[in-house]
């Protein structure tokens, strides 16, 4: 049995308390320096606290981060209200709705939506199905809170493998498939969904799948933005990493076992760890140049800036195990084999055909410097999708933007969304 999860393990487990102890080093060290104020901190004062900080944030956690989204401005996409209290701003507070073992629907429930039956116009109920790729839920935060300006917003909080147990059983592609059409059943008819990344072809698959069965609640449109609906385009250093071993060398050297300490001991992975090293080695020069601009910062008294940049790695370093099955399942039918963009995907013994898709309006979003979803890959869902008519079918390629760019940052704030909001709103 591979041993490479447990000696990770054992490494965080003996690390972890150092690093810790540098943390509170650092917080003692900076707080002795502002008590010395007026006068000045002896030399190497500062520049001793931010490498203790460096090093303490040189680890991994395994828990979902906080969404943070405590109000919003309506009509005010991505504007952070300085408190619950700030003029004009609404409470928001979170709500789960449904719950599985892999996964919750969780409802960003805005305080002025929150009475049934008021009369008000609702707005529009949309779904952000995240992706199941390595990291929480929680790296979708600044599309939520865009949305949440103008939208009713539930998310999928796709649970840490590594914590459900053994008897919970398998959660393979076909499992999130039937869990996303639960979770849009179990907001209603009238939906509006939208995936980001890897999710794009199960939540394509599952629309499908819903008009086939000519389920109620089939969605009013679908948003897939940068996924790898088919990758045989214009393909990226991610597939052809995909492509390159037999599914059998990555059951065999990527999947392990969960360590016997979690709740979901005994369990197959992909660890999150893995496919957060994977990511970084694909430009590992970025990654350090960040935390030495860390340690500058810190040390030189910009603590906005440090700030900024802790947070985002606090977040980078949440990582998220993936159930084995849905993982291998994943990197052979979607990146392997192509079996949605061939017409070949089954799903329960039930063959997925995207022309069946009439009722839903389809919007296709790809980001020009995308190294992972590149050009194309998107925007072949409407050659699939032949039974909705061109006018409820759009594409947009956003300029000047990577991977995150198209769903995260300015760009998508001020460019991407308007679209995306006047597309839900004009077939709502």
């Amino acid at each position: 049995m591979n041993q490479l999860y447990a000696a990770y393990q054992a490494l965080t487990d003996a690390i972890g308390p150092w690093q810790q102890a540098a943390a509170w080093t650092s917080q003692a060290l900076a707080r002795s320096a502002q008590h010395l104020q007026p006068w000045p901190a002896p030399p190497g004062l500062y520049a001793a606290a931010a490498a203790h900080e460096v090093f303490s944030r040189l680890r991994l956690t395994h828990r979902r981060p906080d969404y943070g989204i405590h109000a919003v401005l309506p009509a005010e996409p991505g504007v952070i209200p300085n408190s619950v209290d700030a003029p004009g701003a609404v409470a928001v507070t979170e709500h789960v709705i449904r719950r599985s073992a892999f996964g919750s629907l969780l409802h960003f429930r805005r305080a002025d939506l929150a009475q049934a039956g008021d009369g008000g116009k609702p707005l529009p109920r949309v779904l952000v199905v995240a992706p199941l790729s390595g990291h929480f839920a929680t790296l979708l935060t600044d599309t939520a809170r865009t949305l949440l300006a103008d939208h009713d917003v539930c998310i999928t909080d796709w649970h840490n493998a590594r914590d459900v147990p053994l008897a919970e059983g398998p959660f393979g592609l076909a499992e999130y498939i039937e869990t996303v059409i639960d979770f849009i059943a179990a907001m209603g008819e009238g939906v509006h969904v939208l995936a980001v990344c890897q999710p794009c072809v199960p939540v394509l698959a599952a629309a499908a799948l819903m008009a086939q069965r000519e389920h109620p609640a089939q969605p009013h449109s679908l948003t897939l933005m940068a996924g790898p609906i088919d990758t045989r385009i214009n393909p990226t250093q991610v597939n052809v990493l995909a492509t390159g071993k037999p599914i059998e060398w990555f059951a065999k050297n990527l999947v392990h076992p969960v360590p016997w300490r979690h709740a979901g001991a005994g369990r197959e992975v992909y660890p999150g760890f893995l496919q957060l090293t994977a990511f970084m080695s694909m430009n590992p020069q970025r990654h350090a140049d960040a935390f030495r601009k860390l340690y500058d910062n810190r040390r030189d008294g910009d603590h906005a800036a440090a700030d900024a940049t802790a947070a985002f790695y606090d977040e980078y370093f949440a990582v998220n195990d993936l159930p084995a099955e849905f993982y291998l399942e994943t990197v052979e039918q979607v990146f392997q084999t192509h079996r949605l963009a061939r017409g070949e995907l089954v799903v329960n013994g039930q063959k997925v055909d995207c022309g069946a898709i009439r009722r839903s309006a389809l919007f296709t979003v790809e980001g020009e410097r995308d190294d992972i979803c590149a050009i194309g890959q998107t925007v072949a869902a409407h050659d699939l999708c032949t039974g909705i008519k061109p006018w409820l079918k759009s594409h947009h390629v956003q300029l000047g933007v990577g991977h995150y760019g198209v769903f995260s940052g300015r760009r998508w704030r001020q460019q991407i969304y308007p679209r995306v909001r006047e597309m839900i709103h004009s077939v709502n």
